[in-house]
């Protein structure tokens, strides 16, 4: 969406929002189900093209809202799908042959709160069947759903998709119901580096202009601690409307001598990471086309993450000229 500035000084400037939200379903509807640590199983189904996630279902796309001259919205759905966005991760796992009997070869691992992964077996196993998944403490992981999130390129056999709660330490214990593998994994949950994330966006970014023949962008010092404040401010309003009313683009105004900018905003656990958040954003042409701008030549990236609210990761892009 293309909206006229208010200074005559300025040209237009391009105003983006993304929402994360259910994928196109399959028959109608997607039944997600979710074994938690009582073993007991719970089922939930969302209508097709919902725009609302039930409880702790996982996003599975965004949903890009574009308004017209003529106020009226249309949406689209996209999905990550781009394999060159999605690999960073706190923890690798150890692929090497497993003991007999046994599913990992670590006796500890440390991720992310976001997470940036999902729990996996090692080992190259496959084809285990039915699998079990319990946490000795439901305070930092208090579930799995019953599968992986293969949207984002892990194997829905060997992985499962933790439902983390808090910061610690829990002993993750799974095991096949045929009784013919069982092992135990200590997992420790910690903040995400939110500084480093900001910048690993930026070079991202930066590898995808590269590739269509693009200046790289600079960090935008001017608007840094601005792209902090929207990153914030999604928390309470999810829109380019700040929570006050006013435009998003007052929160770093351009210079009397002129100048442009954009927003990019993406929220929810479908943009856990550097990776996945940029993934989206290239999944979805007018989001695409405030990173390939070539008009600009800064960045600046907020991000925030809140473990105890409704969408936990909160990301903003402000690109601009000053």
């Amino acid at each position: 969406m293309n909206t006229p500035d208010s200074s005559a000084k300025r040209s237009k400037m391009t105003v983006l929002l993304s929402v994360n939200a259910a994928a196109i379903l399959v028959a109608g509807i997607l039944i997600a189900s979710a074994i938690w640590f009582n073993g007991g199983m719970t089922f939930r189904a969302v209508d097709e093209r919902s725009d609302i996630v039930s409880d702790d279902m996982s996003e599975t796309g965004l949903i890009d809202s574009v308004t017209d001259s003529n106020n009226t919205s249309s949406v689209a759905v996209n999905t990550i799908g781009n394999d060159d966005y999605i690999s960073t991760s706190s923890h690798e796992f150890d692929n090497s042959p497993v003991p007999a009997g046994e599913l990992w070869n670590e006796s500890s691992i440390v991720i992310y709160a976001t997470p940036d992964i999902d729990l996996c077996v090692g080992g190259g196993l496959s084809e285990l069947g039915e699998m079990y998944w319990q946490t000795s403490d439901a305070s930092v992981i208090s579930g799995f759903f019953n599968s992986a999130r293969t949207w984002l390129g892990y194997d829905d056999q060997v992985c499962r998709y933790p439902v983390i709660k808090g910061y610690g330490t829990t002993v993750v214990t799974a095991g096949t119901y045929d009784g013919l593998r069982k092992d135990s994994i200590t997992v420790t949950v910690i903040e995400p580096p939110v500084e480093q994330w900001e910048h690993e966006v930026l070079t991202l970014v930066n590898k995808i202009r590269i590739k269509n023949n693009l200046e790289q962008l600079a960090w935008g010092e001017t608007c840094e601690s601005a792209a902090d404040v929207r990153a914030n401010e999604t928390k309470i309003l999810y829109s380019h409307t700040r929570p006050d009313g006013s435009s998003w683009s007052t929160v770093c105004e351009a210079p009397e001598s002129g100048g442009i900018s954009g927003e990019n905003l993406a929220i929810g656990n479908a943009a856990v990471s550097p990776a996945t958040v940029v993934a989206l954003w290239m999944g979805s042409e007018a989001h695409r086309a405030n990173i390939l701008n070539p008009d600009y030549d800064k960045l600046s990236v907020g991000f925030v993450f809140d473990i105890n609210s409704d969408y936990k990761t909160y990301w903003s892009q402000f690109f601009s000229t000053y």
